[in-house]
């Protein structure tokens, strides 16, 4: 004879669908028909395609960086072309559309603005 669990349980048990506590009436799993309902939609619903996420995107060429010794801007570049040092990151910006210089977006905000 195979092991059969013997189910025994308290006087009212938690309805799987809602979680609300009711009296159990014979072999009844949940609380009401709509919950029963509700769980039946909820196993047999098709299924939910996966969300699918952009590809990452490099952030060097939106990001404007500045060499400390001559003041120069570049975007997308970190070694100066003047001076041949490291320029010092700061932030995501692009070419300004009237004189196409590098302006990060950090420049066009007020300073309280700004969080760090």
């Amino acid at each position: 004879m195979p092991d059969i669990p013997l189910r025994h349980d308290p006087v009212t048990i938690p309805c799987p669908h809602c979680a609300r506590p009711f009296a159990p009436a014979g072999k009844r799993r949940y609380c009401t028909d709509a919950c029963k309902a509700a769980a039946y939609r909820r196993r047999h619903q098709a299924t939910i395609a996966p969300v699918v996420l952009p590809r990452a995107r490099p952030r060097k060429p939106v990001t404007v960086y500045e060499c400390d010794a001559c003041g120069t801007r570049a975007l997308g570049e970190q070694r100066c072309e003047d001076c041949a040092t490291f320029m010092r990151r700061i932030g995501i910006g692009g070419h300004c559309p009237h004189c196409d210089e590098p302006v990060a977006i950090t420049d066009l905000l007020d300073d309280e603005e700004v969080t760090h």
